[in-house]
């Protein structure tokens, strides 16, 4: 697999604050990966640096495997960093138009990338009409018209309507399909999660976790369960081999098992006990949870 990026220990202090502490990671052609984290760890300096419009106190990066200096490697890149910002009585397809003669690319993509962002039918209406939605999808139009490699977004559906979320989110969605990498910055677990095959996940400029999504939230999951006889019930499952701890709460018991248990297997064992379940219901942990669990660990 084609590697686009190499970070390797990069660090970024402003005066004895360490906004990025030895961060290294890698991007691979194909992949929409998310850098997760609250604000104020690191997410947008990270980017900054990569970009080069903020310069590492240590540390390297190199786009490309270092086969073009950062310079030329970031025309192969498009990137929206800040918010939209177009000329606002020019229409879209005026605002694009200058776009690409600053970039020097033809002018022959903007209709295709509007098509693309759903704004074809508003090429002609002018920027101040268009909602926050509507001008960060054009933000995404115009960092598309050099056809790049890698497209890199700051908290893209930041400040949007559940419908401007949506229709991001699906934007995104299809411009991976077409085999562009992505990297986002969020702190949205949720928009990580519906969008990522890869997340980093930061907390004051540390990397904590880096992977496939899948492998994060893929544990053994956990348990809900309830009895006629609760008290049967947690002697039960505290002597089962497979369960590796329990939680009695007001309205059930979590259990969590220490490896892979089918429902049907556990339900069938408590049966053979003579404990009668009024409840069972099987769950994996959400990204949130694991995500929790991650930030929670690094604190203790």
């Amino acid at each position: 697999m084609s590697t686009i990026l190499n970070v390797t220990d990069l660090t970024k202090k402003f005066g004895s604050l360490s906004a990025v502490n030895a961060l290294s990671f890698s991007i691979n052609k194909g992949n929409v990966y998310g850098i997760l984290g609250p604000n104020g760890s690191g997410k947008s300096t990270t980017l900054g640096m990569i970009l080069n419009v903020v310069n590492p106190t240590s540390g390297e990066f190199s786009w490309f495997r270092g086969t073009q200096n950062t310079h030329q490697a970031l025309k192969r890149v498009g990137a929206i960093i800040e918010r939209p910002n177009f000329y606002p009585y020019m229409t879209a397809l005026q605002n694009l138009r200058l776009v690409c003669r600053i970039k020097e690319v033809p002018q022959s993509k903007i209709e295709e990338k509007l098509e693309l962002v759903d704004l074809l039918d508003r090429k002609n209406d002018k920027f101040k009409t268009y909602s926050l939605g509507m001008k960060q999808r054009l933000a995404i139009a115009s960092a598309l018209l050099n056809d790049p490699e890698i497209l890199i977004l700051d908290e893209p559906t930041n400040g949007l309507d559940p419908q401007g979320i949506a229709q991001v989110r699906t934007i995104i969605k299809k411009i991976a399909a077409q085999g562009t990498t992505i990297l986002l910055a969020s702190h949205l677990l949720d928009e990580v999660e519906k969008v990522c095959s890869h997340v980093l996940v930061l907390q004051k400029g540390t990397r904590i976790y880096f992977g496939k999504v899948t492998e994060l939230t893929n544990d053994h999951g956990y348990f809900e369960l309830n009895s006629t006889d609760v008290t049967t019930l947690q002697q039960v499952l505290e002597k089962h081999n497979d369960i590796d701890k329990i939680e009695v709460l007001d309205n059930y018991i979590i259990a969590y098992p220490n490896k892979s248990v089918s429902a049907k297997k556990l339900s069938k064992t408590l049966s053979e006990q003579g404990v009668v379940i009024t409840h069972f219901a099987q769950k994996k942990k959400s990204l949130e949870e694991q995500f929790l669990s991650l930030t929670k660990s690094q604190q203790l």
